[in-house]
């Protein structure tokens, strides 16, 4: 069974982004760090789609690229 539009904000939410109202029923995600924001369209009770999963595999991967070069040159792993 596919994950539901709600659980894919909630791992906005739990990762730092920022929501905020989009047009109609979008929510828009961002976060300092980055320079793109992320679009998730639909009510909360409606099924994740694969570039929904897609969007939040690339937002977490360049989330994760950006802590790491906020890190001070003596502390990377």
């Amino acid at each position: 069974m596919p994950r539901k539009k709600r659980d894919i904000r909630r791992d906005y939410r739990a990762a730092g982004f920022d929501e905020r109202q989009g047009k109609g029923d979008h929510k828009v995600y961002s976060h300092p760090l980055l320079k793109d924001d992320f679009v998730v369209t639909g009510a909360d009770g409606k099924d994740a789609l694969q570039y929904d999963e897609k969007n939040l595999r690339q937002a977490r991967k360049e989330l994760a690229e950006a802590k790491r070069w906020q890190q001070p040159k003596g502390k990377q792993p």
